[in-house]
């Protein structure tokens, strides 16, 4: 019995190890798959307005070729700025408001229940997106290069041979 529990401790100490060092692949995965579902969706949008203009008027949206040019736009520019990682907190904030709106608009006669609207494409965005938001885009980003560079000017040697330091 206690090589088994030996095993097993061991086991799972060995996921834990490669759960850690693989920590890197979750935000990664979520922020280029977003953020080319948005880029290609913004991009065929934009070149094809009047298909666009015509759908949400049909869906009795206000200011349909306004509203058609501002999804259009934030998904392309926020699908931009997910694939690289750049204000990824901020660019998930526009692409939940657009799902969140998408749901209500186009997709609100197939919801039913919790479960038909938790099954929506548009809510699995938003989950992920959400998550993004919150945990940020990860260490292979322009945020997190921005980050070390930014942590590295503050502690930079001054000529005199001192650490720099800004005043907070």
């Amino acid at each position: 019995m206690k090589r088994v529990l030996t095993m097993v401790t061991m086991v799972l100490t060995l996921a834990e190890r490669i759960g850690t060092a693989l920590q890197w692949v979750s935000p990664t995965v979520a922020r280029l798959t977003v953020g080319l579902v948005f880029f290609q969706s913004g991009w065929g949008k934009l070149n094809d307005l009047p298909k666009v203009i015509d759908f949400f008027t049909q869906l009795g949206l206000p200011a349909p070729a306004f509203q058609a040019r501002l999804a259009s736009t934030t998904e392309f520019v926020c699908g931009i700025l997910l694939l690289l990682g750049l204000a990824t907190r901020l660019a998930a904030v526009p692409l939940i408001i657009t799902m969140c709106v998408a749901i209500r608009t186009a997709q609100w006669e197939n919801v039913d229940g919790l479960g038909s609207l938790v099954g929506l494409l548009e809510f699995s965005y938003i989950a992920l997106l959400v998550w993004l938001g919150t945990h940020g885009p990860g260490p292979l980003s322009v945020d997190a290069l921005l980050a070390r560079l930014s942590r590295r000017a503050v502690r930079a040697p001054m000529p005199n041979g001192s650490a720099s330091r800004v005043a907070a």
